[in-house]
């Protein structure tokens, strides 16, 4: 679907006579039950207002008003640990508890996290970013507690897309009865259990009144206080009833695993939330508390299309053209023209630029759910049966994968395709997000050739070039489209014709310095030459279209070197420890006389990268322009 821009992005102006009040979570205990309709439509005022100027969440944090206000009225965080799954849905929970004056700086250099973070907020008592980590993270916590003595309670909010991650199953299988533990599945888009029909209508109803939940213990009290079959005769009717209703409306997941379960109700329903998660704290076991929200709740817009509403950019403009939506273009046309092929996602199909490949194609199209370790294993089991798999998936969810990507495709040698997304320092999203790692860590692993296209025509070469080689292959590139200076600089005849080294400058040419890097922090770099020219140094730059393997990188960008040993740097928006600038200088240095040249590497600190000042992200990284100068000038004045 093509947008051009978000429409109606603004609430109309209201006051407030209550949001602001709010510092803590007993401020807002201090209002009264009338005034929770009021307050929840003031805070989908400040979402709106704030994200579709911002960007971020917007449609997913609109559904969970009332459930976050509800949390904090029923129980006493941070005493009691809340926990959002990925975080992305925790805007109303920062609301309520004394970051509404900071609000407006959400997602900006310096301002509040897009994510739970435990150095922002004692009330953030665990960081996400990813999904599918929530209830580990909440079974850490209730153990931790039961183990320490405390009366704490643990709520974990699970989107029912995280149930997609096996992480979930794998914590709940983990879960024991005897904990105060509360998980709450917020469904917004797709069924957990399964509840259809108006037997399951009218026990939704039934289980949201205060009569039921005090019929069912004095019920239970009256039968275990018979003597000698009393015991007996409640297990039997909870037997009964179990059989009676999976027979009607089947069986009902969290009850088989022997966990207390109460719902579904209306999310939306402040009453009736407030009521389940105050029957759930009196419960003496963990229990599953289902409620069903409507994302974009109270704003037309994001109700209508929550998808485009559940991540937006800064305010609130469609997706630009970009390496992701010409990902798809290229694998589009290649599917058509070859059945073989086949494209996977992890749940991100509109993200990765992959929705123009799955209605073309949709017979090789596979969404695998929040799974990033099944889709590159899947992907292995495709390849070693003869077809040519290709997944997308972004930077900082590849991770997940590492283990696959070593044991089944690069052991085995399987020509499994890696579409690397969002590649570099992400300044929105934050250290949760930054694809900062993959090249150090595919660096390591044998066999595996990486691509680091700047142009779009670049990027469809890579594509073609890599699933013709025929082995292990890893293409990154960044979020957003092609940067106009790095067009002008090294395709001053227009676009590449094949993926290689090239060089801005002749060997004729009288450098002080040259720079060698890749990717989307060219640009930068760029810069960084009209600064040193500007300060009496003329530096030439060495762009690398691919990055490994590094012998064969070596061999190509020896040749370019100037005879004069001058000084050489090299930069990148990745870690230092094993990545590109270490390994390529290495790789320089054994294959040649390079280690008697001055070189420095400048990439992205050995740690992450948290913007706690309101400056561009490389200044905060140490990789801007102006840094690069400046190494560049340590080494000239040290060279001469």
């Amino acid at each position: 679907m093509n947008r051009k821009k978000a429409k109606n992005t603004s609430m109309p102006a209201k006051a407030r006579p209550l949001l602001p009040g709010i510092h803590s979570p007993q401020d807002l205990k201090a209002l009264s039950e009338d005034q929770m309709p009021a307050l929840c439509e003031e805070i989908r005022q400040v979402l709106v207002e704030t994200v579709t100027s911002n960007g971020g969440h917007l449609a997913s944090n609109l559904g969970v008003v009332e459930l976050s206000v509800a949390m904090h009225r029923v129980f006493d965080c941070p005493h009691d640990h809340f926990i959002f799954d990925v975080g992305h849905q925790s805007y109303v929970h920062k609301l309520l508890t004394g970051r509404y004056e900071s609000f407006s700086t959400l997602r900006r250099a310096g301002g509040i996290s897009g994510f739970t973070k435990r150095s922002e907020s004692e009330y953030d008592c665990f960081g996400a970013g990813h999904s599918s980590t929530s209830l580990s993270a909440a079974l850490g916590f209730a153990k931790g507690d039961r183990l320490k003595g405390s009366d704490a309670f643990t709520l974990a909010v699970v989107g029912d897309g995280a149930f997609t991650g096996g992480m979930i199953h794998e914590a709940l299988n983990n879960v024991s009865r005897h904990l105060r533990l509360i998980i709450i599945i917020n469904e917004n888009e797709m069924s957990i259990s399964k509840n259809v029909g108006r037997f399951a209508t009218h026990m939704s109803k039934m289980r949201r009144k205060a009569g039921y939940f005090k019929a069912k213990k004095t019920t239970a009290r009256i039968l275990t206080h018979i003597p000698l079959v009393g015991k007996a005769m409640f297990r039997g009717l909870v037997n009964l009833k179990k059989t009676f209703k999976n027979a009607l409306y089947g069986s009902n997941y969290f009850e088989d695993m022997g966990l207390y379960y109460l719902g579904p109700a209306d999310g939306n329903d402040y009453k009736a939330v407030e009521r389940l998660l105050t029957e759930a704290k009196n419960q003496p076991e963990s229990c599953v508390v289902h409620i069903k929200t409507r994302k974009g709740k109270g704003y037309a817009p994001a109700e209508a299309d929550p998808g485009f509403y559940h991540g937006m950019a800064p305010g609130g403009a469609a997706p630009q053209e970009n390496f992701s939506v010409h990902l798809g273009q290229i694998l589009t046309e290649l599917g058509q023209e070859d059945k073989s092929l086949c494209a996977i996602t992890a749940s991100m199909s509109e993200g990765t630029g992959l929705e123009s490949f799955r209605a073309a194609c949709p017979h090789q199209f596979f969404d695998v759910g929040i799974a990033e370790e099944h889709a590159l294993t899947f992907a292995a089991g495709l390849a070693a049966n003869g077809l040519k798999p290709v997944t997308a998936i972004y930077s900082s969810f590849m991770q997940r994968a590492y283990d696959q990507i070593i044991h089944d495709i690069a052991l085995q040698k399987l020509p499994v395709l890696m579409c690397i997304d969002r590649a570099g320092l992400s300044a929105a999203d934050g250290a949760t997000h930054h694809g900062i790692f993959d090249v150090a860590f595919l660096s390591e692993i044998p066999g595996i050739d990486i691509y680091t296209p700047v142009t779009f025509e670049g990027l469809s070469l890579s594509v073609r070039k890599a699933l013709q080689e025929g082995h292990p292959a890893a293409i990154r590139y960044p979020n957003g489209g092609e940067d106009i200076r790095i067009l002008k600089a090294f395709y001053p005849e227009g676009n590449p014709t094949d993926v290689s080294i090239r060089a801005n400058y002749t060997l004729d040419d009288t450098l002080d310095g040259v720079i060698i890097t890749h990717g989307r922090i060219t640009g930068e770099a760029l810069r960084a030459c009209e600064l040193a020219r500007e300060r009496g140094l003329t530096v030439g730059m060495v762009l690398c279209e691919y990055i490994k393997p590094y012998d064969k990188l070596a061999e190509a960008i020896l040749p370019l070197l100037p005879p004069a040993p001058i000084p050489v740097l090299f930069v990148e928006e990745e870690i230092y420890a094993g990545g590109f600038g270490m390994m390529l200088s290495d790789t320089l240095c054994r294959i040649s006389s390079f280690k008697e040249r001055p070189y420095r590497i400048l990439a992205a600190c050995d740690s992450f990268v948290i913007q706690t000042r309101q400056e561009p992200i490389y200044k905060t990284a140490g990789v801007d322009a102006e840094t690069m100068v400046q190494r560049l000038i340590e080494m000239v004045k040290k060279h001469r």
